[in-house]
């Protein structure tokens, strides 16, 4: 999770613009990562020394790691230590944004540091399941003002991210988010009621729709059928049901799930304490519609 709001940072600071960030997205997958920004990273160099070496690099016939020992930048035993290092998403974000000339790797560096260190994260956050950071991380930046239920919804939507990594993919970016309003089309709707009344929605254009449900599926769809719509009510389903879980395990509050609905168009203008999320996918954009 803390991989998907470092790309919403940048977007904040202003660093990469959406069009580029999207492209990226699409491309994380098959980039590398170099040492440079593996070095960054871990805080042995610094920009402005991988540049140089770099520069040193254009001048002499050794690979890179080679040229930061023989520049006193690295050892011997960091070198091999950084080659090790799991491709973590951010750094990935990072590189393939560095290497499309989006961003400069001392634009990388300074928006990495102030990044955790607004939010409080830590290095091993972005590896680890840290529950308490991440919900850190999704009130501060969403905060929810709803009264007593905004601790609900920030946990809500917490969840929510993480199955999206869980059962859909990682390559996504969540956007700030955004009042209600007017008629949606093409949605999934699940009503909860019981201790906590709430409605969530699933709503994006036909071919987002449909890849959204394929990666649920773990199967090629190629139309919006009935089964496409059936993969994406199956999701809120799974979604909720684990939220109802936590709910009466955290705090005593027992939930049932109403049967999922689709239409074809749908008011949500009406719907109280309600916002929209929209999540970038490499694939498109999916709007979550969620009312407490």
């Amino acid at each position: 999770m803390f991989t998907q709001f470092f790309g919403n940072y940048l977007l904040h600071q202003q660093l990469v613009s959406p069009e580029h960030l999207s492209e990226v997205l699409q491309t994380m997958k098959t980039t590398r990562l170099k040492l440079g920004v593996l070095a960054i990273n871990a805080g042995y160099m610094t920009a402005a020394q991988v540049e140089k070496a770099h520069a040193e690099q254009q001048r002499v016939d050794k690979r890179i790691g080679e040229v930061m020992v023989d520049m006193g930048f690295l050892t011997k035993d960091q070198v091999e230590e950084l080659f090790k290092t799991q491709p973590a998403g951010h750094l990935l974000l990072g590189q393939a944004l560095v290497d499309n000339g989006y961003m400069t790797n001392t634009q990388f560096e300074k928006a990495l540091t102030s990044y955790k260190q607004e939010n409080s994260i830590t290095e091993s956050d972005f590896n680890t399941a840290n529950d308490e950071a991440a919900s850190k991380l999704v009130k501060n930046f969403y905060n929810f003002n709803i009264g007593d239920k905004s601790d609900y919804m920030t946990d809500y939507v917490s969840l929510l991210f993480k199955n999206l990594i869980r059962f859909i993919g990682d390559d996504f970016t969540p956007m700030d988010a955004k009042p209600v309003s007017g008629d949606i089309s093409n949605c999934v709707v699940q009503r909860i009621e019981g201790g906590l009344s709430a409605i969530t929605i699933i709503d994006a254009d036909t071919s987002a729709m449909i890849e959204f449900a394929s990666r649920f599926a773990k199967e090629e769809l190629t139309a919006d059928d009935e089964y496409t719509q059936a993969c994406v009510s199956e999701f809120i389903n799974l979604h909720n049901g684990l939220f109802a879980v936590n709910m009466s395990n955290d705090n005593g509050i027992e939930l049932k799930l109403e049967p999922q609905c689709y239409f074809d168009n749908m008011d949500i203008s009406e719907l109280k304490n309600a916002c929209v999320i929209p999540v970038c996918f490499s694939f498109g954009v999916v709007n979550f519609i969620i009312s407490l």
